[in-house]
């Protein structure tokens, strides 16, 4: 699907990061960033260019050539993961920021990665995320045809164990991202920060 997907020579998504984390950039530690599902690189590429040594994980490798080729036009450097996310196990004490921006898996895999996140933060470490609710259902603006697919932050708390929310929020807001995220959404917004060791 994904291959496909991206196999259109525009970006579907666009180039141009995610308007949360391009907001949140300033909060996030400059160091090795993680990005999931990252897909054609828009928000790998955006924080490489701030200083991030990013490594773009996607299980398109149509998409990560994109990511890759983006990079070049921008002028910056980053690595990519080609794997599936059912396949892949987060490293412990790794990162120092990881992202997902629109990375909707089924759920027993969504709660597997979701669990594994605060053991692969270093301490001080921040997750961040941009998802669509269930309400987004109501818009079909972007994302899975599926509830199952969707989040929301109770359930995103109970998966998140380990870290301490800074924002966590459900809202309505206006997206434009390339052609298959546009219009009035509904998503979920956090930031989740690994507690200093004591």
């Amino acid at each position: 699907m994904w291959d496909k997907r991206y196999s259109d020579k525009s970006y579907v998504y666009g180039t141009e990061p995610n308007d949360f984390l391009r907001d949140q950039a300033n909060s996030l530690p400059i160091g090795d960033t993680l990005c999931l599902g990252e897909g054609e690189g828009r928000n790998a590429v955006f924080l490489a260019g701030l200083g991030h040594k990013v490594m773009a994980l996607d299980a398109s490798a149509t998409g990560l050539a994109k990511a890759q080729k983006l990079a070049i036009q921008r002028g910056v450097k980053i690595e990519t993961i080609h794997a599936d996310l059912a396949n892949y196990e987060l490293e412990a004490n790794r990162w120092d920021v990881i992202v997902a921006i629109y990375c909707h898996l089924p759920p027993p895999l969504r709660m597997r990665v979701h669990g594994q996140i605060a053991q692969s933060l270093r301490p001080g470490g921040i997750f961040i995320l941009e998802a669509f609710t269930p309400r987004q259902l109501e818009f079909k603006t972007g994302g899975p045809p599926v509830v199952e697919m969707m989040m929301d932050l109770e359930g995103l708390r109970n998966e998140l164990t380990g870290l301490d929310f800074d924002i966590g929020q459900e809202l309505v807001r206006e997206v434009h991202e390339g052609t298959h995220h546009n219009g009035t959404s509904a998503v979920v917004q956090l930031v989740a920060r690994k507690l200093l060791a004591e």
